[in-house]
């Protein structure tokens, strides 16, 4: 596909600019293609940085969350970013999502599945791949902290009982909120899903580390084992 010419970015009048733009009007007057232009920096010979970052928007719907879940391959495949142009957007979109993480208050406490669930958007928004977390918590049921357990493919991962409540032992828990995402964004649970379920349930009975629940985790959504009654 062949792109029409826009000129230099440095042929635009001075307020145009990306940079030039944010130092005038300050940041919230770009567009998401300015900003991503500022982290390119440059374009290709007949497309400048804000018509690449166009491209790359149009390719995603103009939703960030969605260029979010882009890997570094990815990226390169467009015209203009190189290795290290998609670094820099990645690594930006890393901070925004670290920012969102350090919003949270301190030792929050999980008094509904939709506690759990937002706690955990930091760790499993925009992935494109299945992770298994635990919520580890106390007898205030305050959050201890959340542990990976697991990482894995698009449809499956692993979620090993012994590491799990090794975890759980380790950090003092009185009891567990198990998280798992979908990426297809299917919230309804596999039988394999319904099998764990049970078994590391029976297991944190033996042990006296309750599970008080599994979520499946979706970018917009989340299926409570316990809100459905199946746990």
């Amino acid at each position: 596909m062949i792109y029409a010419t826009s000129g230099t970015i440095q042929s635009w009048a001075e307020e145009d600019r990306p940079r030039e733009k944010l130092m005038l009007k300050g940041k919230a007057a770009l567009s998401e293609a300015e900003l991503i232009a500022i982290l390119i920096n440059s374009g290709t010979i007949d497309l400048t940085a804000v018509d690449v970052a166009k491209i790359i928007l149009k390719s995603v719907d103009n939703n960030l969350n969605e260029l979010a879940k882009l890997s570094i391959k990815e990226l390169s495949k467009f015209r203009g970013i190189g290795e290290a142009k998609a670094i820099s957007i990645v690594a930006a979109l890393e901070l925004g999502r670290r920012r969102k993480e350090q919003d949270r208050p301190q030792r929050a406490r999980v008094t509904c599945s939709r506690d759990a669930y937002n706690e955990m958007i930091p760790h499993l928004i925009d992935k494109p791949h299945e992770e298994f977390w635990i919520l580890l918590m106390n007898r205030a049921n305050e959050i201890l902290r959340p542990v990976q357990i697991s990482s894995g493919g698009i449809s499956g991962t692993v979620a090993d009982t012994r590491i799990i409540f090794k975890q759980a032992i380790e950090h003092l828990a009185s009891s567990m909120i198990l998280l798992h995402n979908h990426p297809s964004g299917n919230l309804l649970p596999s039988q394999a899903d319904k099998d764990l379920t049970r078994k590391l349930k029976e297991a944190g009975r033996l042990l006296e580390i309750p599970v008080l629940d599994h979520l499946i985790f979706t970018d917009k959504a989340y299926f409570s084992f316990a809100d459905e009654g199946i746990l």
